[in-house]
């Protein structure tokens, strides 16, 4: 029988793959606590729960501008929040930062701007 190289396992048809050492698991699935995750503030926003909250935090500028014409005028609204969330979450959060603890950073700074946006 063939046995694949340290840092590598068989998959079932018969091809080896790189794991991450120590966890069996193939590299590219990525585990939260790798310092190499890389996650768009999409697929973080997602991760936590947090699309309607931050949606919630959206509609209040383009409520208040009477709405939108065009995405270009959606993106002038949306384009500097979503900036400022990934600011937020570039400073409170590093590498190996829990989901949980992800999802405090960004419902807290969402509830802060919508506090701030209602006065």
């Amino acid at each position: 029988m063939n046995s694949p190289p340290d840092g590598m396992e068989k998959s079932k048809n018969g091809t080896h793959t790189e794991t991450r050492p120590g966890s069996g698991l193939p590299a590219s699935e990525k585990h939260p606590s790798d310092k190499t995750v890389c996650r768009t503030l999409e697929q973080i926003v997602d991760l936590t729960g947090e699309f309607a909250h931050l949606n919630e935090l959206v509609m209040i500028p383009i409520n208040n501008s009477g709405g939108f014409s065009s995405p270009d005028a959606y993106f002038r609204i949306v384009q500097p929040i979503l900036d400022k969330l990934e600011m937020e979450i570039r400073i409170r959060c590093q590498p190996g930062t829990s989901t949980a603890s992800m999802n405090l950073v960004i419902q807290n700074w969402i509830d802060k701007e919508i506090a701030a946006l209602k006065k």
